[in-house]
């Protein structure tokens, strides 16, 4: 009985229509306009990380251009092109590797066949991956070809290093910039194909794939089939972190509450836990700014938004998260774990350097800001809680030119008196300056008149005063002489 041969997941779940690919519809939609509206260009420019779908993007482009038989822009699959392409042995399709062919030699192949019509298709098609590495003797080689080529010639360039190319390559060219591909996304991709499979796998486990990824599909279904080589058709949340030395969610999660909540006893327990498991440090410090940077899109956005990056469970505890929280106080986290995570590529005690930071970071969240402060001000002076008035229904008595600053304390009452014969009269009090112009003043009371010092020092309303001015005391007090 003849072996079945194993195909690794990449290869056999590899997208072979538009519709098949995930994560750029940006780029899906402009080729299928430009192949609607038979506006092919003479060259395009795919730029992107790896493992998002530059290739496999051309390869498809290149079947929707030379299909015999379409399904409207979509290639069958089905006719002696599609076939030939997917395989590829096709005549009109030239492949080159750029990374071990990038030398003048190399390319001049390409620049003797492009006078030459295909031989099947509509096109004659080349794919140069990773430009990038092509020596600049190459490009020049290239660069008339590229510019005016045959109309029957298409060149198709993939690229992980964009600002590697040559200006004068680039205005030549149509570009696109492939994003990396959400984990939701890539989440919902692992779990049709464990199905597909016969895989029982958990969805923490299919999230700690995606987180692993970073972005990359052919990184995630690579992780996914070393997982199934390593466990079978039971796949878990502990066998993924276990291999790819990751953080549970729930376990980020807490640390991250531990940071909003200001428990530090919680972020050193947790760190120590991470650091005795074997976990990678570095990458949870990646995940925990990550996990932040979706906190401030929930503040800002909406756990509706597409620019969340986070699953659905991660999201209810997102929104939960970031109810208790001012967004001001989110923003200066994220800067200062920004600051560790760019600190971390030099220093040599990693772990002592993320528990300093998140402690930090945990005082930065329980720590009002300006903001803050300024909302509470502006709240109390609308509910009439502002500043304390100081009382103006009755004046003080008047205070002559101070001779000598004297602590006054309380006369006892048997001072003597002043002569009955001359009475001191008490003086008119002098009308308070006005601040600014205001409504007329209400009429004043009738003026107070004081029989001695005494008198005056327990007046309540002069006391009342001093008391509205902290660290107000009286200097000295003279009686007006006639």
């Amino acid at each position: 009985m003849e072996e079945v041969q194993h195909i690794a997941l990449p290869l056999k779940y590899r997208p072979m229509t538009f519709d098949d690919v995930i994560g750029q519809e940006h780029v899906v939609k402009t080729l299928r306009h430009a192949i609607e509206a038979n506006r092919i260009a003479n060259a395009y420019l795919f730029i992107g990380p790896r493992g998002i779908g530059k290739t496999t993007m051309s390869r498809i482009f290149a079947k929707a251009l030379n299909c015999l038989s379409p399904n409207g822009v979509e290639p069958c699959g089905a006719c002696v092109n599609c076939r030939e392409i997917a395989a590829g042995r096709s005549l009109d399709v030239t492949e080159l590797d750029a990374a071990s062919h990038n030398k003048v030699d190399d390319v001049k192949p390409i620049i003797e066949s492009v006078q030459f019509k295909p031989a099947n298709g509509k096109f004659k098609i080349f794919i140069i991956d990773e430009c990038h590495m092509l020596s600049n003797a190459a490009w020049n080689a290239l660069l008339k070809t590229l510019e005016e080529p045959p109309p029957h010639v298409r060149f198709i360039f993939a690229t992980t290093e964009g600002d590697k190319v040559l200006a004068t390559i680039v205005s030549r060219c149509q570009r696109f910039d492939l994003r990396r591909i959400q984990t939701n996304d890539i989440v919902s991709r692992l779990r049709y194909i464990c199905e597909k499979e016969k895989i029982d796998a958990e969805e923490d486990a299919l999230l700690a794939i995606a987180r692993g990824a970073e972005g990359g599909m052919r990184d995630a279904l690579s992780s996914l089939d070393q997982l199934i080589s390593f466990k079978g058709d039971k796949v878990t949340e502990a066998d993924a972190l276990g291999v790819f030395g990751l953080v549970s969610r729930r376990a980020l999660e807490t640390l991250a509450q531990a940071i909003l909540t200001g428990d530090v006893a919680q972020i050193l327990s947790s760190i120590e836990m991470f650091d005795s498991s074997g976990k990678n440090m570095r990458r949870l410090a990646g995940e925990l700014l990550q996990h932040f940077r979706n906190l401030v899109v929930v503040q800002a956005l909406g756990p509706a938004s597409k620019s969340l990056t986070a699953t659905p469970d991660q999201v209810k505890v997102l929104v939960e998260q970031a109810k208790g929280i001012d967004a001001g106080r989110v923003f200066r986290i994220c800067d200062q774990l920004a600051d560790m995570e760019d600190k971390l590529r030099y220093v040599l005690s990693v772990r002592t350097l993320i528990e300093m930071s998140l402690i930090r970071a945990s005082r930065i969240a329980t720590t009002a800001t300006i903001e803050e402060l300024l909302r509470v001000v502006r709240a109390l002076k609308n509910a009439g809680g502002g500043a304390v008035e100081l009382p103006t229904a009755a004046p003080a008595a008047p205070v002559a030119p101070v001779a000598k600053p004297v602590p006054v304390a309380p006369k006892p009452a048997a001072a003597s008196p002043a002569p009955a014969a001359s009475p001191a009269p008490a003086a008119s009090p002098a009308p308070a300056a006005p601040v600014a112009p205001q409504p007329p003043p209400a009429p004043e009371p009738p003026a107070k008149s004081f029989a001695n010092r005494s008198d005056i020092l327990n007046d309540p309303v002069l006391n009342e005063l001093l008391n509205s001015l902290p660290g107000a005391t009286i200097a000295d007090i003279k009686e007006k002489r006639p």
